[in-house]
């Protein structure tokens, strides 16, 4: 269960920015990608698992060693149905700017300008680009992008992460030893969805946002009430 946000002015002022991107057609010179970062803990077994035969299931110990702590970040395109997912040792500002690289430099090459929506984390800013590459580097990455941020405690607002939670349902349920399965096995995940061109039936927009929450609208702004939703 996501947590809600306090519903104030900036938080409905920052929701339907990013209600209002959602619903603009698809153009493949300006796509519209949802970023965001997950967490997987490494582990190896203890006592080596057995596999599965005739008349006996599979076992596997209850304890195992924690290897590592690997961070995953999403790359998703609701519009293509393609995601990305890479996993690093860490999430600093280096890591960061190094996927904002990437999707303009090998992911997006031909689109004039990438929309770009995440969360307030510390790292997610323009300075991380400055703290990685030489000015004109970080300026010629951040001239093909426009970050659109969601609210604080707007997890639901973003897309990715329900791509997220596909991949931890469907990928990462069972134990990953080492950096090379974890590799190989978001490698074979992403493939499968990226050949379906799954993807996300986004139904919530300005509009319906503003039937539902009626009563936060109201809080800020009593004496206009009347006309929210006629506009």
């Amino acid at each position: 269960m996501w947590c809600v946000g306090k519903m104030n002015a900036d938080y409905i002022a920052q929701m339907e920015h990013v209600l209002d991107l959602y619903a603009k057609p698809e153009n493949p010179a300006e796509p519209v990608i949802n970023f965001d970062e997950a967490m997987k803990q490494l582990v190896s077994d203890i006592t080596p698992s057995t596999e599965a035969k005739p008349g006996q299931t599979a076992r596997q110990d209850y304890e195992y060693k924690r290897v590592a702590v690997a961070n995953i970040f999403m790359f998703f395109d609701r519009h293509r149905g393609w995601r990305k997912a890479k996993a690093t040792e860490g999430k600093k500002s280096a890591d960061f700017a190094r996927c904002m690289k990437e999707l303009v430099d090998d992911h997006y090459p031909d689109s004039e300008k990438i929309h770009v929506v995440m969360d307030n984390y510390g790292t997610h800013k323009t300075g991380s680009l400055y703290k990685a590459f030489e000015p004109k580097e970080a300026l010629r990455i951040l001239n093909r992008l426009e970050f659109h941020y969601t609210p604080k405690h707007a997890s639901w607002l973003n897309m990715v992460e329900i791509e997220i939670g596909n991949m931890n349902q469907q990928c990462l349920t069972q134990r990953i030893p080492d950096w090379d399965k974890l590799h190989s096995e978001l490698a074979a995940w992403e493939k499968r969805r990226n050949d379906a061109q799954a993807s996300i039936n986004w139904m919530f927009d300005v509009d319906a946002t503003r039937e539902k929450l009626t009563r936060a609208y109201h809080a800020l702004l009593p004496e206009k009430i009347g006309t929210i939703n006629q506009n």
